[in-house]
């Protein structure tokens, strides 16, 4: 089985090893008022889904580039080199930049990790299994003083209550990329340098992803409707969503985006003008129709 980018853990000996389900009930609540208040934002890892940094960018009024330079660092989520991205913090301090004196700046728009915190999230797939299965855990530090208040909420209703259902489900098809490629391991291969450097495009930087669905080369190879084309101009949401499909036929071959029937002599014929082809192997060096 394997686990999900967006377990936040920050020490395995703050982790209580045992399973919850959403009906299950644990014992916290954090609130202003508690003497711990912000003490788990002034040392902070926290990596970003894509989703967090659609909503991060646009409360800052800033593009993905400009976000992604100011705020983020990248890391390899696994020792394949899947590029992933956490908050950035100073060398000196590792509070995260959003805390205020008054608590989370971004607090409507706070990612998902901090959502679930004092919970922990692991998205599983089974051996053989075609389908991810979500578990949660309790997450204890030392400084935290949540756990001991009298409240007690079942865990589906914590969720509701930080709204982490309507996060998981615009990342839902972004964690299954993640969690197949780790699940397939060596049988699907580690993906190319390009293919890493694509997830990034259409994982994290979404304004340089819309260029690239507006260029000349994107629409010479896909057969998307006028209709279909214009929300993505213009609607964040449906344009990661589409990323997320994208992805999925890049890496695995998943054809859920039409391709036109003449992309692939096409493509051919512009790879041979780029670079020395052999003309009786007019395979070489070719990705294949939906491929970067």
């Amino acid at each position: 089985m394997s686990d999900s980018p967006l377990e936040n853990i920050p020490h395995q000996s703050s982790l209580q090893p045992v399973e919850l389900f959403l009906d299950d009930t644990i014992q916290f609540r954090c609130h202003k008022n508690i003497a711990c208040f912000n003490e788990c934002c002034k040392r902070i890892d926290i990596s970003l889904t894509p989703y967090d940094i659609l909503r991060l960018k646009n409360r800052l009024e800033l593009t993905s580039n400009e976000f992604l330079a100011q705020y983020t660092v990248p890391y390899e989520m696994d020792a394949s080199g899947m590029p992933g991205v956490k908050i950035r913090t100073a060398d000196d301090n590792l509070a995260c930049p959003f805390l205020s004196e008054k608590g989370c700046s971004v607090y409507d728009d706070r990612p998902t990790v901090c959502r679930y915190y004092a919970l922990g999230l692991m998205s599983m797939r089974k051996e053989k299994s075609p389908t991810d299965e979500d578990a949660y855990f309790l997450i204890k530090e030392e400084h935290c003083l949540g756990h001991n208040e009298s409240r007690t909420i079942t865990v589906g209703d914590y969720r509701k209550e930080q709204d982490v259902a309507h996060y998981d489900e615009m990342n839902r098809e972004w964690l299954q990329i993640i969690l197949k490629k780790r699940s397939s391991g060596p049988t699907i291969g580690k993906p190319s340098a390009r293919s890493f450097q694509f997830f990034f495009l259409g994982s994290y930087n979404l304004d340089s992803f819309r260029n690239f669905v507006k260029s000349e080369g994107f629409s010479n190879v896909y057969d998307l409707t006028a209709k279909e084309l214009e929300q993505l101009k213009t609607d964040d949401v449906a344009l990661l969503q589409f990323g997320f499909r994208l992805l999925k036929q890049v890496l695995f071959g998943e054809m859920s985006i039409a391709v036109k029937s003449d992309a692939m002599q096409k493509r051919t014929e512009q790879r041979r003008e780029q670079i020395n082809v052999d003309p009786d192997n007019p395979n070489q060096n070719y990705d294949g129709p939906g491929m970067i």
